[in-house]
């Protein structure tokens, strides 16, 4: 049996990437089904890479909205930009547990 997962996260803006994810999944008495483990790994690889998408992100406008005066902003965007680089550390060493 074959059956098909699509996961649309709705966003009102635009940051260079898709938050689309299709799974396909093969179901019949010889599939394999991925272990809690190997999923994990999976999840943990996707959300670093899209984490620090979000992160270099933050960095750009914080730099952009300082050079255009609009400090409050900047700092409060170089914080989170701050804080997406401690998040990417705790999910690799998360990630490392599979290593």
């Amino acid at each position: 049996m074959t059956h098909h997962h699509d996961h649309d996260h709705a966003h009102s803006h635009d940051h260079g990437h898709s938050h689309s994810h299709d799974h396909n999944h093969v179901h019949d008495s010889h599939s394999h089904e991925l272990t809690l483990e190997q999923k994990l790994e999976t999840l943990l690889g996707h959300w670093i890479d899209h984490n620090d998408s979000h992160k270099d992100t933050f960095f750009t406008w914080a730099r952009r909205a300082k050079e255009e005066g609009i400090n409050d902003a900047a700092v409060n965007l170089e914080k989170a930009g701050q804080l997406s680089e401690q998040i990417t550390q705790h999910l690799k060493d998360a990630l490392k547990k599979f290593k």
